[in-house]
């Protein structure tokens, strides 16, 4: 069953709050000068109502609305559209996708479009619709859509850096965990080497994206916001570096676990080898004395005590491991 609910408060700092369904979410947030719609696992018929309203380009609905797009920037005479990707959210263990952020730029409007739950960018939506925070609703409605465009992405890169932490610590927890023979560090390793490829699939496409953002920002700004945006990139750069160390340690601690694993396993093969070395002559002694056939020193030893028999064994078992050698030696399987 559907439900509809619709706040309005006609004032500056006008809020409109509307969830449709147990999915669907928009919220919308008015000022002065601008409004801000954000939509959470939109329907096709809402966005393009939207579209019509604010003249959107079609094929950036379909980009919107696909789960997984490649990231871009789009320019148009009254707008811009991008595609960001950050993770889900900032844990040791989150899952191996990413969260897309489509975002539609105009001098007075701003439309922010995602399938996940971007927790900080909600956060900054409970923000702008309450009055807990003024000065900070104030920073974020009270400028242009270039200021709020660039206070969403730092929230969200900050959330990156955030989550960079969290792989920083793992990697002190797989360095003990390398060189305590009591525990096994593989699958860890294996983890972690998923979550920083999958965050280098993240990072260096926004930066690529966040620098095409800057050159088009002073149409939606009467403020310069260049440093705001270099600030971004320079978190952004800091990010990647770290990546680039973190990648660079973890084949450094996968090297040495592979090393420690195979002198682990090398020295339980010398233990078992030296036990069945030492097994040897019983076990031949056994094989031998084992057989229904006449020995010297038998139990039944009868005629010439057997020794016929014993020749007759021995070279039946010397001959075929002789020309086995011969041959193995000439294909260079043993060294001269």
């Amino acid at each position: 069953m559907k439900r509809e609910f619709i706040t309005k408060k006609l004032r500056s700092g006008k809020k409109l709050s509307e969830n449709i369904g147990t999915e669907q979410k928009v919220e919308t947030v008015e000022s002065e000068k601008f409004t801000w719609i954000d939509l959470q696992n939109p329907d096709r018929a809402y966005v393009e109502k939207l579209a019509k309203q604010y003249n959107l380009n079609s094929l950036n609905i379909e980009d919107c609305l696909t789960k997984f797009e490649l990231p871009k920037l789009d320019s148009y005479s009254e707008h811009v559209f991008l595609i960001l990707h950050f993770p889900p959210l900032a844990s040791s263990q989150f899952m191996p996708k990413y969260s897309q952020l489509s975002v539609f730029l105009g001098k007075n409007f701003l439309i922010t479009v995602h399938q996940g739950d971007l927790k900080p960018l909600l956060d900054l939506v409970n923000i702008c619709k309450g009055d807990f925070d003024p000065e900070r609703k104030k920073r974020l409605l009270g400028k242009s859509t270039g200021m709020l465009l660039h206070e969403i992405i730092d929230v969200l890169v900050d959330d990156l850096l955030h989550t960079l932490r969290k792989i920083v610590a793992n990697l002190d927890e797989i360095e003990e965990g390398v060189f305590d023979e009591k525990k096994s560090a593989a699958r860890k390793i294996s983890v972690l080497r998923r979550e920083i490829t999958m965050l280098r699939r993240i990072v260096n496409p926004l930066k690529r994206i966040v620098l095409e953002t800057t050159k088009h920002i002073p149409r939606f700004s009467e403020t310069d916001l260049t440093l705001y945006f270099d600030d971004i990139i320079d978190h952004i750069d800091k990010v990647i570096d770290t990546l680039e160390e973190s990648r660079e340690t973890m084949e450094i601690y996968k090297d040495t676990d592979f090393m420690l694993s195979t002198e682990k396993t090398n020295k339980v093969l010398a233990v078992l080898t030296i036990i069945f070395t030492l097994a040897i002559p019983a076990t031949v002694i056994g094989t031998f004395y084992g057989m229904n056939v006449n020995l010297p020193g038998g139990i039944e030893s009868a005629g010439n005590g057997g020794y016929t028999t014993f020749i007759i064994v021995i070279l039946a078992s010397i001959i075929p491991a002789g020309l086995m050698f011969m041959y193995f030696r000439k294909l260079g399987w043993l060294s001269d």
